[in-house]
């Protein structure tokens, strides 16, 4: 519904103008409720990222407007939790994405034999001791970059200050494939977002202008193009499945921006799957789990979309984000690289993701007071847990399924739902595009169930 100014009704609009007329009437109609890393010193605005990603319908209600019940999350909770979100932008959640294709082919150009690089190690450092850092550093360094995220600067009142692109993010990212013509970079999504133009800083120094392929807002990962010219290196991929906690764990990238490129930290891994919550659009609101591996390597602004290689420099992940409160120290993250390989075939062959599409918006039904869910939502007592649906897309599966705005879905297929983030786990990572998903819901207090064409 639109009003005479075409502009899109806020939910606290939505909710109080549905609100007055059930107030007057008996009868329920339901209607809508719903790093970037270094900066530069002039504190460049971030653009919006214009591909537009067909998922992010299912998104949470953005209204700052909507005053939600409070949670009673403790102030330690949340400091943590600002902490992990406030350091980067991600997100994303990998292991349920697309697991089963087979990339082991996406290296075309092989790096270096471990020994090989040894013995050329120690041919010229003579009587020198090279240990097994050293020759996996020396290994996957050269297929690190540096990643320069320009923009065009904006004056206060939002006109452009100059014709100049300036650097409003620094970044890292790792040569992952070469073929005739060209180098291919992965680097998270966030490094690259609102980026009006990008250039990569190899090891050897040389500047060159990118092209960026496909990025996934999910995923926190993103692939860029360039002219190959002098480049010869590649990463080799580990097997992020085989990981064992203990492993070494050396970070290569560009902390703080290209002035320290190449720089290396070193420890261990200090967990596997790890469940971080991640605010994808700001709003306060976890929207999603990222699968990661943790790690005491030292990563700072700037290693993001850096390699995270084990003791044979094998890339075992893509540095990500860390936990950047004061009192807390190498705590890390990186998206594991079985992970990686899966995703950048997808962004180089297509430019996105292809996940399965249902067409509705999503608020958590924990958000909603105990009184407007009986009153406006008619929920029976025993139902506390699920989604509202605050907006269906006309046209879309959930439409041509009969799904109405203020439904309250609870389960799809077998599985229950209770909030935005689980209805997107299961969704993305159980299902296809063509799929048949079985949707549970209450609409006007009457279970319903229904199938739905994604």
């Amino acid at each position: 519904m639109r009003h005479d100014d075409d502009k899109r009704e806020t939910f606290e609009e939505k909710y109080r103008r549905r609100a007055h007329e059930l107030d007057q009437h008996d009868t329920v109609q339901f209607e809508r409720i719903e790093d970037e890393d270094t900066k530069a010193s002039n504190e460049a605005p971030k653009e919006e990222f214009t591909r537009q990603n067909r998922e992010e319908t299912e998104t949470n209600d953005t209204s700052n407007n909507f005053k939600p019940r409070k949670s009673g999350i403790s102030p330690a909770l949340a400091g943590l939790l600002a902490g992990i979100l406030g350091a980067l932008l991600i997100l994303g959640a990998y292991h349920f994405f697309f697991s089963g294709n087979n990339t082991d082919d996406v290296v075309e150009k092989q790096s270096k034999n471990t020994e090989e690089v040894r013995k050329e190690i120690e041919q010229s450092n003579g009587d020198k001791v090279v240990t097994d850092t050293i020759v996996a550093v020396e290994k996957a360094r050269p297929a690190v970059v540096s990643v320069l995220n320009l923009q065009q600067q904006t004056s206060f009142f939002g006109t452009e200050m100059s014709d100049e692109l300036l650097e409003a993010g620094t970044g890292s990212g790792v040569i992952y494939k070469l073929d005739g013509d060209y180098a291919y970079i992965v680097t998270n999504h966030h490094v690259i977002d609102g980026a009006s133009d990008i250039q990569i800083n190899t090891e050897d120094g040389e500047t060159i202008e990118a092209e960026l392929l496909g990025s996934d807002v999910w995923t926190d990962l993103a692939v860029l193009r360039v002219p190959k010219g002098n480049i010869e290196d590649v990463i080799e991929f580990g097997n992020s499945d085989e990981l064992l906690v203990g492993e070494d764990a050396i970070a290569i990238g560009s902390p703080l921006g290209d002035m320290f490129s190449g720089s290396v930290s070193r420890g261990i891994v200090s967990a596997l799957d790890r469940a971080v919550p991640v605010d994808i659009d700001g709003d306060g609101t976890i929207d999603w789990e990222a699968t990661v591996l943790q790690t005491d390597a030292a990563i700072n602004p700037g290693n993001s979309g850096g390699a995270l290689v084990n003791s044979d420099g094998q890339l075992i992940g893509i540095n990500s984000m860390k936990i950047g409160l004061d009192n807390v120290e190498g705590i890390g993250f990186a998206i594991p690289s079985n992970d990686v390989k899966s995703i950048i075939e997808e962004l180089e062959n297509g430019g996105e993701v292809d996940r399965p599409f249902i067409g509705v918006s999503l608020v958590d039904l924990f958000l909603v007071n105990d009184s407007d869910k009986v009153r406006y939502l008619k929920l029976p007592e025993d139902v506390t847990d699920g989604v509202v649906i605050s907006e269906v897309q006309s046209g879309s599966p959930a439409d041509r399924a009969g799904i109405e705005e203020f439904s309250v879905i609870t389960q799809l297929d077998d599985t229950e739902v209770n909030s935005a983030m689980e209805f997107r786990q299961y969704l993305y990572g159980n299902k296809k595009s063509g799929d048949t998903i079985t949707v549970t819901y209450y609409y006007d207090g009457q279970k319903e169930t229904t199938d739905v064409r994604l």
